[in-house]
Parts: structure tokens; sequence; C-alpha cells
């Protein structure tokens, strides 16, 4: 049995003439970039978060550099993060002139550790950037009450985790400004690149929502030094459809999640992700610890089973960024986990066949 680590055509053909009509209907309006299309979709996520607004912008490193600049942090500020992540959140710093402070994981849920964080604090310090990675939220009361003592911003980062939730509030509604990808493989994903700002804290909408249209307030009017950096009309007609259905596509993955955890539990060699109390984790990816990881990605592949090392190397060891001065050890956990986690199929429309074939052949490569 052949089992991709992704298959987008089970949850993209049902929508296929619904969305094609959309993009008709952009098409013959002529009007394709800031129309109505991208007006109905920033509405539709704001009322499906619960935050006052939302701002469309290019692509979900371009969601975090906006809400870092719309809340002004520069040259001389830092903004503490993880090392475990895909780099946008540090590009995303780097590009305002700020510095990232790295903060290590929880071992087990991987996420940024709120002690950790509390360690990292200086004068300079102005924003936390947590991500709430894999589809699991953050903790979030705990890392709001060390921004409240402290006076920081916080910028959730949710490209992985559209939907996901935490004592029932939605991720993306905790900090002043939060932001989210839009590629075509997250949890709501566009045809191409796209992204979006969820405004928490209103009083910063009128800069967020004028820097990715060159900080104009009218046109040829600029207000803020911006850039070009909008979310087309194509794609938002891509998005609409979709939102009517990401609950219940993430409600899949939560499905697929359990069965993984059926089949999977009692396999010493492995530790399966754990979902943290009050948490709605959305798994975007499912993403397991294991013994021998390049015999079983080996083992698997064989099988003709996708799997994928999402982070091999840490963020804080990468050679973009070592200007930074870290070092090996520096954050023993992140470093595990990049040397232990191994992502295994999920998608939306993934069958029991499918994990048990995954779940069996990963038993037989640790017998």
């Amino acid at each position: 049995m052949k089992v991709p680590r992704v298959d987008m055509s089970p949850q993209e053909k049902p929508l296929r003439d619904e969305i094609l009509r959309g993009i008709t209907e952009v098409i013959d309006s002529y009007h394709l970039i800031s129309g109505s299309k991208l007006k109905e979709i920033e509405e539709k996520v704001a009322d499906y978060l619960g935050v006052p607004k939302c701002v469309g912008v290019s692509s979900g490193t371009e969601a975090l550099r906006t809400a870092l600049v719309s809340l002004d942090i520069k040259e001389g500020d830092e903004v503490i993060t993880t090392p475990f992540t895909m780099a946008a959140n540090v590009e995303a710093i780097l590009l305002t002139g700020a510095t990232p402070v790295f903060a290590d994981v929880d071992i087990e849920t991987f996420i940024i550790s709120p002690e950790k964080i509390r360690e990292k604090i200086t004068p300079k310090t102005k924003a936390i950037l947590p991500v709430h990675l894999f589809g699991c939220p953050a903790p979030m009361k705990e890392i709001m009450k060390i921004a409240e003592e402290n006076n920081l911003f916080v910028v959730e980062d949710c490209a992985q985790a559209f939907g996901a939730e935490l004592n029932g509030k939605k991720c993306g509604s905790f900090g002043q400004l939060n932001g989210t990808s839009f590629y075509p493989t997250k949890n709501l994903g566009c045809y191409g690149d796209g992204g979006m700002v969820f405004v928490n804290a209103e009083k910063y909408y009128d800069k967020t929502s004028k820097l990715g249209v060159h900080g104009q307030e009218k046109k040829y009017i600029h207000k803020y030094i911006g850039w070009n950096s909008r979310l087309d009309e194509l794609q938002s007609a891509v998005l609409l459809p979709k939102m009517n259905h990401i609950d219940s596509w993430n409600n899949d993955r939560i499905r697929a999640a359990a069965s993984y955890e059926k089949y999977l539990k009692d396999v010493k060699e492995i530790s399966i992700p754990i979902v943290p109390d009050g948490a709605k984790h959305v798994f975007h990816l499912y993403t397991i610890k294991c013994e021998n990881r390049a015999g079983l990605e080996q083992f698997l592949k064989e099988k003709e089973i996708g799997t994928t090392v999402n982070f091999p190397l840490g963020l804080h060891l990468q050679e973009a960024y070592s200007s930074l001065g870290y070092k090996k050890g520096d954050f023993p956990n992140a470093e595990l986990l990049c040397e232990k986690s191994i992502s295994l199929p999920m998608f939306i429309g993934i069958t029991e066949e499918q994990i048990e074939y995954v779940c069996k052949s990963i038993k037989e490569f640790y017998s």
C-alpha cells in the first residue's frame, strides 16, 4: 500500500467547481487586487476567530513582519521566540531590525516553554513570539501572564494551527497582533502564497492595514513606510469556500490522530504527540519522537510510506543566523527533537486502513 505524507486531492476535489466559480467571478470583475473577495475573507476569518479585524497579506512570513512593525518593534529591541520551528519567525524579527532571542521548548509538546521565556527577558525585550507548532496550542495563559507582568507584546504564529483552541478560545485571539500562513498544505490553504494578520488590539489596525499597500492612506498618499504585501482576489476566492469546511477538516485530523494513538501508544521506541489540558490540537502534522529515526525513515520509504523530518537543524545553529552567537548545546530540548522527530502521513481523508498500515509497519521495524 502506498501512503503519501500528504495528499490534498480528497480535500480539494469536492470543492473544485465552487472554487472555480469564485475564480471566474474575480476574472469577470477585472478587480484583481483589494476587492470584495478579500474584504469577505477578512471579515469571515475575524468572525470565526472572534477578533475585531483581519488583514490579508502575501504570506505567513509577511503576516508576522507586518504584526511586528505595526507594534513598532525595531532595531535595539529583542523578541523571544522558539528555535524549533520553520524560519519565518526569525526572518520576520530580523527584517524589523530587532534581535531574535531563543528560549528552549518543552520536550513533550515541542512548544516554547514559559519557564525558559522568563529566563530570557531583559530590558531590551519588547515581545514574545510563540508558535502553535504542528497544530498544538502554545501555553497562552502562562505566556500572556508573563507578557502582562513585563509589559511585553505577544504575536502568535498560527501558521500550523488555524482553528486550534485553548479552553474554548481560538489561537490567534490572545496576542495583540497574530499571523497565519495560507500556504497550500496548511489546515486552511490557498493555491499559492498567502497569509493574514489577526488584529486583536484594534488600535493597531490602521497601521497594519496600510503597511502592505505601500503605507498608503489613500492612493499616492503615504502615511507609513510600507511595502507591497497583499492577499489577492484570486487567493481570497479560493479560501472562501474552504472556510465553510475548516472545522470538519480539523475534526478529521483529530480523528486520524486518535487512530494513530490507538495503534502506537504501546510502542516503547516512540513517543506520540500529547494534547495539553484544555487544548484543541488540530494536527497540521502528526509528529512523533522515535529511536533510530534514520532507520525508521528508510524502512517506511521502502514500504512506500511518506514521512518528513521537518526541522533537522535548530534555527540557532543555522548558518544564516550564526551572527546571533548561539552554539550547539544551548537548547538541548530543541536539539534532541531535531534528532528524534519525524512526521507521519496526515491529511484530510486519510483512511483507517492507511493509518493501520503505517502503524503496523512501524511496529514491524521495531520488532
